[in-house]
């Protein structure tokens, strides 16, 4: 189920469009008005350039994640998902170890779903008409997926509205909360190591799993 929930939230999430010159040249940029809109425009930009990429993305991990590092951060509020996740550590957390728990947090998703992300394909997302108050500075994106056996999933996708933009910050699918799912794991984890055990663990893992000559820059 997490392997599910976590390609289907980058497949068809809040990314910006992958443009070329010449895309921008022949297609006038079209104003956004809402969550549903913004939906629709970004994810099929980005299953495309998935489609046409689809190979040479496969055979090159470090340029999937970066594209996912460069095309999925603007667009998910991970210090909102973040709080929620730690729940009432992220009170008790220190600035420093808010930050470091954040960006772990993230790098650890990113791990979790790059190669998920590379067997989803454009004609198995749906997106269901939109019901709520468009004026509304929270709102849920409904969708529908298919699995390769033919079964829809409902996917539902809560988003806010940021002084920046609307950003995802949680996704349920079949009943079961993203947020609430990593909160249970990590929230236990927590209470019992503690939040730098928690931090360190995440840190390494991303450590060990990023490029060789990226590992080579990190500062000790």
């Amino acid at each position: 189920m997490r392997t599910l929930m976590l390609s289907i939230l980058l497949a068809v999430g809040f990314t910006p469009a992958l443009t070329t010159a010449a895309a921008d040249a022949a297609v006038p940029a079209q104003p956004v008005t809402g969550p549903n809109e913004l939906m629709e425009k970004v994810s099929q930009t980005l299953l495309r350039e998935l489609d046409a990429n689809r190979e040479a993305l496969r055979a090159d991990p470090a340029r999937l994640r970066a594209l996912v590092d460069q095309h999925l951060l603007p667009h998910f509020d991970t210090d909102y998902a973040g709080q929620l996740v730690l729940g009432k550590h992220w009170r008790q957390a220190t600035p420093a170890q808010r930050k470091r728990f954040v960006d772990a947090f993230y790098q650890s998703l990113m791990r979790n779903y790059g190669e998920a992300l590379l067997e989803f394909t454009p004609d198995r997302m749906k997106i269901l008409p939109f019901k709520g108050d468009p004026a509304a500075t929270s709102a849920t994106v409904r969708t529908q997926v298919k699995r390769s056996n033919g079964t829809l999933v409902p996917v539902n996708y809560s988003v806010r509205k940021t002084p920046s933009g609307w950003k995802a910050w949680d996704v349920t699918i079949e009943g079961i909360s993203y947020v609430k799912n990593y909160r249970n794991d990590i929230g236990a984890e927590v209470a019992q190591k503690g939040l730098d055990s928690v931090i360190q663990r995440l840190e390494a893992q991303n450590a060990a799993l990023k490029p060789p000559e990226a590992a080579a820059k990190t500062p000790s």
